[in-house]
């Protein structure tokens, strides 16, 4: 699917456009990003910082994650919705949340990670990495 990407959070109070494309797209299983996702995994879909332009406030929350680095997550003060996460590790990427993107049909992991912490009953596909923790 073509750039620009378009999405938001449920409300529409937070809206954005992407315009290159993600550097890869990937799932989660950490204990926190099950938690945030209030499901089995998280997904994130890391793009150039630059590449994305929000419209709407957004609060932020900064949290230590697993693997030590502090990330800040930025969401809808309305709905929730987490739109992204700032890893402070690389102050040029964004971790974009993908289910916020207005069309999800073409989103296909290639990477698993945080398995050591996955649901038991999450099968992981052939054509997906799977890592014990992150890279």
């Amino acid at each position: 699917m073509p750039t620009p990407y378009t999405g938001g959070c449920q409300c529409g109070a937070v809206r954005y456009v992407l315009t290159a494309e993600p550097i890869r797209i990937g799932a989660c299983h950490c204990k926190e990003c099950q938690r945030q996702s209030g499901s089995a995994f998280g997904m994130f879909m890391p793009v150039k910082k630059d590449s994305l332009t929000v419209t709407g406030l957004t609060k932020e929350v900064t949290r230590i994650s697993d693997s030590g680095n502090e990330v800040t997550g930025a969401f809808c003060p309305e709905c929730g919705v987490r739109i992204y996460h700032a890893p402070k590790s690389a102050p040029d990427v964004l971790s974009l949340k993908p289910g916020t993107l207005d069309d999800t049909s073409w989103l296909r992991p290639d990477l698993f990670i945080w398995m050591k912490s996955a649901q038991g009953w999450v099968p992981v596909p052939d054509c997906v990495k799977a890592l014990e923790r992150q890279p």
